[in-house]
């Protein structure tokens, strides 16, 4: 991946299943360190319906270049994780069309098992961060008239 020098990166991380969402945060800050890239804040929300919200704000403030969001929705016995991960999805995606700047997406989930999200973890933290900073440059090298 080429050097992303001072863009500067948001992370919104759920709260819920720490214990696989701090290694995600630690992974992605490594990744964005190895690129060149600083996250510069990171606020913790309770879940990933919490996650919109958190990310508004973020994308909300100039000196923050493009945010990753970093969460896991089990499987679980109804639809609910299902339904609000379509949910969270629409809206993150509503709000990268709102600001203008990239989401990088390291929701594990709907539906996945423990093991899954275990296995998945390292991955998606990386490739969240590779994708909101492979976006930032294609926005940002683009000629206005295709902005």
């Amino acid at each position: 991946m080429s050097t992303s020098s001072n863009i500067r990166i948001g992370i919104v991380a759920a709260k819920w299943h720490s214990e696989i969402i701090d290694t995600m945060i630690d992974v992605a800050t490594a990744e964005a360190a190895a690129t060149g890239a600083e996250i510069t804040e990171c606020i913790r929300v309770p879940g990933s319906y919490e996650m919109p919200l958190a990310a508004d704000v973020l994308l909300e403030k100039n000196e923050i270049d493009a945010v990753v969001v970093l969460s896991c929705i089990f499987r679980g016995e109804t639809q609910h994780g299902e339904v609000m991960g379509h949910v969270v999805h629409h809206a993150l995606v509503n709000l990268q069309l709102v600001h203008r700047k990239p989401i990088g997406m390291g929701i594990i989930g709907p539906g996945a098992s423990k093991e899954q999200m275990l296995a998945r973890k390292d991955e998606y933290a990386r490739d969240a961060v590779r994708v909101a900073l492979d976006m930032h440059n294609v926005l940002t090298e683009a000629p206005d008239e295709n902005r």
